[in-house]
């Protein structure tokens, strides 16, 4: 007998635990009062509790119609039970997942952006290549001419050879410019899918929700 007491008494204390765990959220009501105790006839205590508040369920009456809650805020009180639910309110989802592609839109402004930018880079070292290109076809020419009327032909030449090494460097830097602009246009277009799908995910989850959006018309109580 005596070994039986602390097994109930374990017993009752991961049950009190497990209902001091109970996570429930306000329903898609817009506001629900909290009292001072479980019934109609005790005060208000909070008259404006809004859909989608995380509400922490400390116990609930023996007819299991109120349930005594805290808010993350520490705001307390009774709260009717039909008013509680155990997922998040599907208004709150929609505008959860609108926030985000929002976000994911802005994102995707601002890799454009960065795109255009190393697309004119691009343009201007293209520019700065034909100009070295044209320049270094002048002093090859120049070269020649002065390498048959002087003897400075070996200065000349390693000018000629740096030039030639300048012009590679930059072959180098436009190469490595359109490795990275093909690598942000494929970082773009992936953006631009996960935003397409998002939106289809978006509506999908509207299509579904909406109709549970629309608020029934209840008998009149006097509980609430």
């Amino acid at each position: 007998m005596r070994s039986a007491v602390p097994l109930l008494l374990s017993s009752l204390l991961f049950a009190a635990a497990a209902q001091a765990q109970d996570i429930r959220y306000v329903s898609d009501k817009q506001f629900v009062p909290l009292r001072s105790g479980a019934g109609s006839d005790y005060r208000i205590t909070h008259r404006g509790i809004p859909s989608g508040t995380r509400l922490t369920v400390a116990r609930t009456s023996d007819d299991k119609l109120w349930a005594e809650i805290k808010t993350d805020r520490g705001t307390t009180g009774w709260i009717r039970t039909q008013y509680m639910m155990k997922e998040v309110p599907a208004q709150t989802k929609v505008e959860a997942a609108t926030a985000r592609a929002a976000q994911a839109t802005e994102k995707s402004a601002a890799l454009a952006a960065e795109v255009e930018a190393l697309n004119s880079e691009r343009e201007e070292l293209l520019n700065q290549l034909n100009s070295n290109d044209s320049e270094l076809g002048d002093v090859s020419e120049e070269l020649t001419q002065l390498k048959q009327i002087s003897g400075k032909a070996v200065q000349l030449d390693v000018d000629n050879r740096r030039l030639v090494e300048d012009t590679e460097n930059l072959r180098s830097e436009v190469e490595m410019l359109k490795a990275e602009n093909l690598r942000l246009q494929d970082k773009l277009e992936s953006e631009d899918f996960l935003n397409g799908a998002l939106a289809v995910l978006l509506g999908v989850i509207i299509a579904l929700v909406a109709p549970r959006l629309v608020p029934k018309r209840r008998k009149s109580s006097s509980w609430a």
